[in-house]
């Protein structure tokens, strides 16, 4: 074989190498592309309409809210609507306001049956000190009869003690009636609270309200060029004009 021969052969596969080496690196950089563009492409099969993102009631329920946190907000659970919750503590508190003027009113007929018996006894301890007045009168040497009308004396000053504390008593529980009434102006401005809020719904919904159907609206784009949270995102077309491009070489 001549040198020249030699030469050639040499040169022949020196290119073929160069050839090789050239494909293997456009391989690589296709690969390398893919392989940086894995996780964005995933990112853009994963957008789903707005109703199916929604979070599910397993996630609502498992929901905890941290005093560190002030974003996201609450899911709108039964727990965390606020009408709902408003309706609620007037529901529960109109209830339990009745039920305590019920009980109120019950304690006040006990002290009303309480007066009306110290008041019967009164009288027979009256009638009781006129007898011994009398016999005390008649038999001023009888200490029997001096001992029961001091004893009838200080029984009848025990129950007009017990019917000025039973008067008080009544006092006390048509003061606590009067108090009570504040719960029902509370209850009323929280229903005007809730009245508005519900308003403000209203026209707020009126105000976004369209004849378009959600189901028929075109997708929101990936990216819009200023976007700062996007950029890194690439379409599949993107991709697959870039592998052109580089097999064009």
């Amino acid at each position: 074989m001549t040198q020249e021969e030699l030469d050639a052969l040499m040169t022949e596969g020196l290119d073929e190498d160069t050839n090789d080496q050239k494909v293997l690196d456009e391989s690589s950089q296709i690969d390398e592309i893919k392989d940086t563009q894995d996780e964005p492409l995933e990112k853009i099969e994963e957008i789903k309409p707005l109703d199916e993102i929604s979070p599910t009631k397993e996630e609502n329920q498992n929901y905890r809210v941290s005093s560190n946190l002030a974003w996201p907000p609450p899911p709108p659970t039964d727990d965390h609507k606020m009408v709902n919750q408003l309706d609620d503590v007037t529901k529960d508190s109109e209830k339990k306001a009745t039920e305590m003027f019920d009980k109120l009113e019950t304690i006040n007929n006990f002290f009303m049956d309480a007066e009306n018996l110290c008041n019967e006894a009164k009288d027979v301890a009256s009638k009781n000190i006129e007898v011994f007045e009398k016999l005390c009168a008649k038999f001023p040497n009888v200490d029997t009869f001096s001992s029961s009308l001091e004893q009838n004396q200080n029984m009848l000053n025990n129950i007009d003690d017990v019917i000025s504390n039973l008067q008080m008593g009544q006092d006390e529980v048509m003061m606590t009636m009067d108090m009570m009434q504040y719960q029902d102006i509370h209850r009323q401005k929280i229903e005007r609270v809730i009245n508005v809020m519900r308003a403000l719904s209203k026209y707020m919904n009126s105000l976004f309200e369209s004849k378009v159907e959600d189901e028929k609206r075109v997708s929101s784009a990936v990216y819009i060029e200023g976007d700062t949270t996007t950029e890194n995102i690439v379409s599949n077309e993107d991709i697959e004009a870039l592998i052109e491009s580089l097999g064009k070489k």
